[in-house]
């Protein structure tokens, strides 16, 4: 495909206009102000268009939507144990499948290219990636409550079967990573050893830390005052590379220990706010050079997947938390939400708009009211864009979704099959089943 006379987001995240990109297999080939003399196939007209990188949504979990809008106006322990818990129980492949479609669905019409994912299932969730086309880092979340070895739990034998299976699926669209749910739903004997299997096996890592206050000091009375970043790393979990979700409590000390491992930050602003968690630290993690990246987490705690108003969260929150209009730029924001997901997951050819990187584009257009006047673009990309703006997505140099069609997704079926899976656990939850 070849955007001509488009307005693109560059590496630098600096705005050029009436520019041509030609997109060859799936890289970016070409980009000038002159036509290209090569052939590219389809012509896009990119008149009021902007051409930017895609977004990398850092932590999710795509099946949940089947639990959106389920639990509202509940305290965090009341909405895991009254709503989610009790639903989920009830769920199955098929429902599994059906969702991750659906999460797809919306992922991509948003312009989110790639998830980082934890869940169960997964085998139902990779056949939904694969086939549907997007990117995404699968995990099957581990829990333990018991002292089992590792290797005799179920989850820890479906992660393994899940990473012999799908890792590097779809020409590397499906990276396999291990996934301990969180300190407070393990013990030191299953974090040693998960911790040492996903080193040997050399994948990244995926973990809740520090979400609630009361996660963050249960622990410290659980292990001899020591954090939830501090006992984790003492065990070695972060010798991987990692992703570490919601960071939200979290300590001096262990931003020292998450900038020495290189673990990847990713806050999620409108789940916490909404489930009352608190506000990460952003500014601090930034100044301290920690890497970090967006999630919106799931849609029963978010309730949608809208990354431009996850995005204008990120932008906001922290300068009313610091008192300082100042803090976190646009240029910060676009780059958390686009190359520093990516570089979280891993994937370092991605994330950028520039000769020789994946092309895992969207196209916005800028012809709204609310887009006009444009003294900045940047500016009226965090601030004044919507997740409807988004007109096209593209994935390894496919699209997939374009002005309301879906190339890879029977979007009908799928809405009316999460529909019913829906019904058929509501049905069995009322009856006491």
């Amino acid at each position: 495909m070849l955007f001509k006379q488009i307005t693109i987001l560059d590496g630098f995240c600096d705005t050029k206009k009436n520019m041509f990109v030609g997109i060859k297999n799936n890289k970016i080939d070409y980009i000038g102000t002159e036509a290209p003399t090569a052939d590219y196939g389809e012509v896009y007209d990119g008149k009021n268009k902007l051409l930017m990188s895609g977004f990398f949504n850092s932590h999710a979990h795509s099946p949940m939507t089947l639990l959106r809008g389920y639990g509202e106006n509940l305290s965090l322990q009341d909405w895991l144990t009254k709503r989610i818990f009790p639903f989920e129980d009830k769920l199955n492949d098929e429902a599994v499948y059906y969702a991750t479609l659906l999460g797809i669905a919306e992922s991509i019409r948003f312009g989110i290219v790639s998830s980082t994912d934890m869940y169960y299932f997964c085998d139902k969730m990779a056949q939904a990636i694969l086939e549907s086309g997007v990117k995404n880092n699968l995990s099957r979340g581990l829990t333990c409550f018991t002292d089992a070895d590792l290797y005799d739990l179920t989850a820890w034998k479906e992660s393994e079967e899940l990473f012999k299976g799908y890792h590097g699926g779809g020409d590397g669209r499906l990276l396999v990573e291990m996934s301990l749910h969180a300190e407070y739903t393990s013990n030191p004997k299953i974090v040693r050893q998960f911790a040492e299997y996903t080193k040997k096996i050399g994948v990244g890592m995926h973990v809740h830390v520090s979400e609630t206050k009361e996660e963050h000091e249960g622990c410290k009375s659980r292990h001899q005052g020591k954090t939830p970043v501090a006992y984790l790393n003492e065990l070695g979990l972060f010798d991987s590379r990692t992703t570490a979700a919601h960071c939200v409590w979290v300590e001096d000390e262990d931003i020292d220990i998450l900038l020495e491992k290189g673990v990847t930050v990713a806050t999620c602003p409108v789940s916490n706010l909404k489930l009352a968690s608190g506000i990460c630290p952003v500014t601090k993690l930034l100044s301290a050079g920690i890497p970090v990246a967006i999630g919106t987490d799931s849609v029963s705690s978010n309730n949608s997947l809208n990354f431009i108003e996850e995005m204008k969260f990120f932008a906001l929150l922290h300068k009313e938390r610091q008192g300082d209009p100042t803090v976190i730029t646009p240029q910060e924001t676009i780059y958390a939400a686009t190359r520093g997901g990516a570089l979280g997951q891993g994937r370092n050819d991605t994330g950028l708009l520039e000769e020789g990187f994946r092309a895992d584009l969207i196209v916005l257009d800028l012809s709204g009211p609310h887009m006009s006047p444009m003294h900045d673009l940047k500016n009226n990309l965090v601030y004044s864009a919507s997740g409807s703006d988004v007109v096209l997505t593209m994935v390894d140099g496919k699209v997939l979704y374009k002005d309301g069609e879906y190339m890879t997704i029977d979007l009908e079926k799928v809405k009316f099959e999460a529909e019913k899976q829906k019904d058929r656990i509501l049905s069995e939850l009322s009856a006491g089943k």
